[in-house]
């Protein structure tokens, strides 16, 4: 599977247009391409598949992107049907692994998000109670006026300046 994707510079090696992703798609309906891949998700071992990914922890949203770059990579669809037909897809993935009662990640959490947020409230939490535990400080306001220096009647000259 790892070996059968292209290498860097590969396309500049073989005649132009002779890989699938070279050529223009298949299809350029949304339509087609989801009911392209509904089909194919229909089929037992395909869905097997799925489950096995997602009971090796891997992600629904990882499982789809897959699924989606090995058609555009195969010429079925480009990646802009991808991007329109992704959540589609997900919720029909999402739906059939629902039935099976099968545990996964979904993959929209951002876990490590969350901790830094939980934590950052959780900081901010603590200043705020020992702000409150804090004794305030009293402020001395000075009443007399500041004294005024006497100033050198000197002229002084700057390192550039004419000497006289």
């Amino acid at each position: 599977m790892l070996t059968e994707r292209p290498i860097p510079g590969q396309s500049l090696t073989t005649p132009p247009k002779s890989a699938p992703y070279e050529r223009p798609p298949e299809t350029v309906d949304a339509l087609e391409a989801l009911e392209i891949h509904i089909d194919n998700l229909n089929t037992p071992e395909v869905m097997e598949a799925i489950v096995d990914m997602l009971e090796s922890n891997i992600d629904l949203v990882t499982v789809v992107e897959g699924i989606l770059r090995s058609a555009v990579m195969e010429g079925i669809h480009s990646i802009d049907i991808s991007l329109m037909i992704a959540p589609h897809i997900h919720a029909f993935i999402k739906g059939e692994i629902d039935v099976l009662d099968v545990e996964y990640d979904e993959g929209f959490e951002d876990k490590e998000g969350e901790e830094k947020i939980r934590n950052s409230r959780l900081g901010q939490k603590i200043l705020r109670e020992l702000n409150k535990n804090k004794p305030k400080e009293e402020v001395k306001i000075e009443t007399t006026p500041p004294k005024e220096e006497k100033v050198d009647e000197e002229v002084t000259q700057g390192l550039m300046a004419r000497r006289e």
